[in-house]
């Protein structure tokens, strides 16, 4: 079973290594490739924007399982997945390629204080990447001007950091221009890899636990999180359906 489908969303069925894989094979031959790291929130998301739920139907390319609320609503569905594959996992192997390749790199999103600590830490320890943009997520122009921007420095890989929807919104208009890069909304991974946010210690990760860790160094998360039980509630109700 190549896709898992959930609520409407497509997951790709493989582990981290083939993602590896395939990205170096589209990144080789320079495919445009649009990439969605989707969680619980995601999924809840596009089942209530149509918009939304087009875009990762219809132009998402991948879409992994970040999250481990999506491996364990694909077993509850027998479908089971077998890993979770998260955003900022990929996005730093993905960071270490580009580094050891010398490939063109764009970056927008997150706060000014963010991105300019995300341009010191290259600097610092991904000194090969080639930085063809870095700019904050506080943008005034459209998504299309912001395109056409970002398709003219002739990147190799777009990572955003806008949050969901809109990230995916722009990555969206790129992958329909065909930009010959390999693209990814990263949500707040920014702010990890810049050293300002604290990621989750080990074994939390391990445990499946980072989003208790999150939720406890950062309680405002407290009204997103309550997304997670309607999400099962909706899980169960499509199994239901389906029987």
């Amino acid at each position: 079973m190549d896709k898992v489908n959930i609520l409407g969303i497509q997951f790709d069925n493989k582990t981290f290594n083939q993602f590896q894989n395939e990205f170096i094979k589209k990144i080789n031959n320079h495919e445009s490739t649009f990439v969605v790291t989707a969680n619980p929130e995601i999924v809840m998301a596009a089942n209530e924007d149509p918009e939304y739920m087009e875009i990762l139907q219809n132009d998402a390319d991948y879409i992994t399982a970040d999250g481990i609320g999506i491996v364990k609503a694909a077993k509850m569905l027998n479908q089971p997945l077998p890993e979770r594959v998260t955003g900022y996992d990929l996005f730093t192997w993905l960071m270490q390629l580009a580094n050891e390749r010398e490939l063109r790199v764009y970056l927008i999103g997150a706060k000014p204080n963010v991105i300019h600590a995300v341009q010191e830490e290259i600097a610092r320890n991904y000194s090969n990447i080639q930085l063809v943009g870095a700019q904050d997520g506080y943008f005034k122009e459209d998504l299309n001007t912001i395109a056409k921007k970002i398709e003219r420095t002739s990147p190799d890989l777009v990572f955003a950091a806008l949050g969901f929807p809109k990230q995916e919104k722009l990555i969206s208009i790129l992958r329909k221009d065909l930009t010959p890069a390999l693209m990814m909304g990263v949500g707040g991974s920014f702010d990890v890899f810049s050293g300002l946010v604290k990621r989750a210690p080990e074994a939390f990760q391990k445990t499946h636990l980072e989003w208790f860790y999150r939720l406890i160094t950062n309680p405002s998360r407290f009204k997103r999180m309550m997304v997670l039980p309607k999400f099962v509630v909706r899980v169960k109700q499509s199994k239901k359906g389906d029987q």
